[in-house]
């Protein structure tokens, strides 16, 4: 498998039959235009509405070529970002959907959508869209029960009810597979103190044979690299990506 880094949550993944793309936003390499010149069947997914995880653009490639199929979450049209024609399959939390190539299996997130399991040549891939402990911050001095602020959302959140529902989804994930060769997750240092809880909590739970750090553009790529000394611990690869377009073999 080939693993290349387009942007943000962004990733092209080539096996020797297909390939994957997860969450296309923007393209400042430009890894698309060769992706789109192959010859292999590509599957296009999106995890949910959010302008950083849905592009309309990805759309326009049915024009470019066929052997396209777009796996889409539910949530996409309901927020009227694409019309029920659009995708090839939507789905939500629990949803599956198979070809002759790969199956998929639509798993939770504790914030919009859903996140993907991909099987495909023997291989399973997670990607985990928005799926994480997003108020990790604020649990040092959590009281059950009570709200906090929190500044980069303008609202206020229950940073315990929060991470008890991002352990439960983890918890259902684990109904399905408990071990993943690849696994795309969020550690994103907006979060502040504690931004790499949950892709611990991640860890801990499930056997990953290459974790792939995500959604980590406003805060740099080497906020991300925190997580490899953790990752090292756990005898888990990581991907310590530097640069969009940027590849791997896994």
């Amino acid at each position: 498998m080939k693993l290349t880094y387009i942007f943000h949550s962004g990733f092209a993944v080539e096996t020797d039959s297909s390939v994957l793309i997860f969450d296309y936003w923007m393209d400042p390499a430009c890894v698309m235009p060769s992706v789109l010149l192959s010859n292999k069947p590509l599957y296009v997914f999106c995890s949910h509405f959010h302008e950083d995880h849905f592009n309309r653009e990805i759309l326009e490639w049915r024009r470019q070529r066929d052997r396209i199929a777009y796996i889409l979450s539910k949530d996409i049209c309901r927020h009227g970002r694409a019309a029920r024609e659009d995708a090839d399959v939507w789905l939500a939390k629990g949803g599956t959907w198979a070809d002759g190539t790969i199956s998929v299996q639509a798993t939770g997130s504790n914030d919009s959508g859903v996140s993907w399991i991909v099987n495909t040549e023997g291989k399973r891939i997670f990607h985990a869209g928005d799926l994480n402990n997003w108020y990790s911050r604020f649990l040092a001095d959590a009281v059950p029960g009570r709200l906090v602020h929190s500044p980069e959302t303008g609202g206020y959140v229950d940073p315990i009810a929060h991470e008890r529902q991002f352990l439960g989804e983890l918890k259902d994930i684990r109904k399905v597979a408990e071990c993943f060769d690849v696994a795309m997750f969020p550690v994103d240092g907006r979060i502040g103190n504690g931004y790499t809880l949950g892709a611990r909590q991640f860890i801990e739970r499930f056997r990953v044979g290459l974790f792939v750090p995500m959604h980590f553009v406003a805060s740099g790529f080497e906020s991300a690299w925190r997580f490899k000394e953790y990752a090292d611990e756990q005898d888990v690869a990581f991907w310590k990506i530097r640069k969009e377009g940027e590849s791997i073999e896994a």
